[in-house]
């Protein structure tokens, strides 16, 4: 009889390389670097751009944070400048008015002083008949708009023209008046007033003398009063100079 032999390992390697040529499949060998740097490079930079972008994120959430602080703040600076603001226009008109009053009130001429000026500077040989305050219905520039009241008329009699003329010289020495403005208006002789006696005959009989009828204009000063407080003390108005000095002290007043 006859046996068959069949070398089933040998058949087996025979189709392992048949399958082998069928499929192509050939498995690299050698140096894996590139590949591992090109997965490195390719996983590095998605994350780095993902990484920049949470950090600019996160850099505008702080920026968005601090433009609203400093919008709060730039806020709160704008009402505070407006509350200075404020306060200063406030001051200034408070200045303005106090400076106001404290310009009127230097200006003060006190009618007892003025007098007492006029019986210090009046020659013997002068009589004032009256004397009244005058407005300037066309106030020229030296007529400051300082004194509403314009100035003064003084009218009386003297012996001579002479004695008029010095009269006015010493009124314009004054710095109660202005010196421009100290001038003599009318002057003229006239018979010199003689009482009445009583006795027409004898009144009649009599002629009187002549003296001179004047009448005498002048401005007043525009000199603070602070300016000549010892000529104010020495013609007795305390209370105006005792105010002036206490201004003085505070500062409302320049010394």
């Amino acid at each position: 009889m006859y046996s068959i032999d069949i070398n089933f390992l040998k058949n087996r390697k025979l189709e392992n390389k048949f399958e082998e040529k069928r499929l192509g499949i050939s498995l690299p060998t050698g140096n894996f670097t590139p590949v591992y740097i090109g997965v490195v490079v390719g996983i590095f930079f998605p994350a780095l751009v993902g990484v920049g972008w949470l950090f600019v994120q996160s850099q505008n959430t702080v920026y968005y944070q601090n433009i609203t602080q400093l919008e709060q703040e730039n806020k709160s600076l704008e009402n505070e400048i407006e509350s200075l603001n404020k306060i200063q226009v406030e001051t200034k008109k408070i200045k303005q008015e106090t400076q106001a009053l404290v310009s009127v009130f230097d200006q003060v001429r006190p009618w007892s002083a003025m007098l007492q000026e006029l019986r210090d500077r009046i020659p013997t040989t002068v009589q004032i008949d009256t004397i009244k305050q005058i407005i300037f219905t066309t106030p020229t520039q030296e007529q400051s708009a300082l004194h509403p009241a314009g100035g003064i008329e003084i009218s009386g009699y003297a012996r001579s023209f002479s004695d008029v003329n010095d009269f006015t010289l010493t009124l314009q020495q004054s710095r109660f008046f202005k010196a421009g403005q100290t001038k003599i208006m009318t002057a003229e002789l006239v018979d010199f007033p003689l009482p009445p006696t009583g006795n027409p005959i004898n009144s009649s009989q009599i002629k009187p003398p002549q003296i001179v009828k004047y009448t005498i204009q002048s401005s007043l000063s525009d000199v603070p009063a602070s300016e000549f407080i010892r000529e104010l003390e020495q013609k007795g108005t305390v209370g105006l100079v005792s105010r002036i000095r206490s201004m003085q002290q505070t500062g409302i007043i320049p010394k």
